[in-house]
């Protein structure tokens, strides 16, 4: 990467950040090119060499977010952590993800929301079912998910827990929802039977 591309490079992060900040904060429709471009510390002129029009710049600012919390699930799932432990965390960041995009979801005006749509189904098609498979194929090969169980059962599964993890988080009881891990995590893996029960 030379010069030149390093600088646009930190120009880009520098929109996404500010973009995103500023689009979650007061909705697509309250922010204008001019207040991201003052945020970013660039001209509203380099906003539009980039990104062209305001609606490329959400989609665009909104793809990198989601980047970097894959990003973050594939650094705990490439940790020292047991599996149990990966999957806890994993669980909470994407339980407080969730909660951010439902909070943004109402902001996008009707007009874009099937765009939007469209961005996120992509988005998990090409990027999270394959976080997913690794996922599962590590639960497996340490003896946590059953080697008999198919990708999309455990994608059943996991979006079940998820939805109720969110729940919890949407309530302001913080340590309520902490306690609640526990119990939600050792249903994950062991169900309402117990550990008695063999894994495979």
């Amino acid at each position: 990467m030379n010069g030149y591309e390093r600088r646009k490079q930190k120009k880009m992060e520098q929109i996404f950040s500010a973009a995103i900040e500023l689009f979650f904060k007061y909705g697509f429709q309250k922010v204008n090119v001019n207040e991201i471009a003052h945020k970013a510390k660039v001209s509203p002129a380099t906003i539009y060499n980039y990104f062209g029009t305001k609606e490329q710049l959400y989609s665009d600012s909104l793809i990198n977010w989601m980047d970097k919390q894959l990003e973050q699930y594939e650094s705990i799932l490439d940790s020292d952590l047991s599996f149990p432990e990966k999957a806890k965390e994993i669980m909470q960041l994407e339980a407080a993800n969730l909660k951010i995009l439902g909070d943004e979801f109402p902001k996008v005006p009707s007009s874009e929301l099937s765009g939007l749509m469209q961005i996120m189904d992509s988005y998990s098609e090409q990027k999270i079912v394959h976080f997913f498979k690794k996922f599962v194929a590590l639960g497996k090969q340490e003896g946590y998910i059953r080697m008999d169980l198919t990708e999309e059962m455990m994608m059943s599964y996991f979006t079940m827990f998820q939805n109720e993890l969110r729940r919890y988080w949407e309530s302001s009881n913080q340590e309520r929802t902490t306690l609640s891990m526990d119990q939600l995590m050792e249903l994950f893996f062991y169900g309402v039977a117990g550990r008695v029960q063999p894994l495979d």
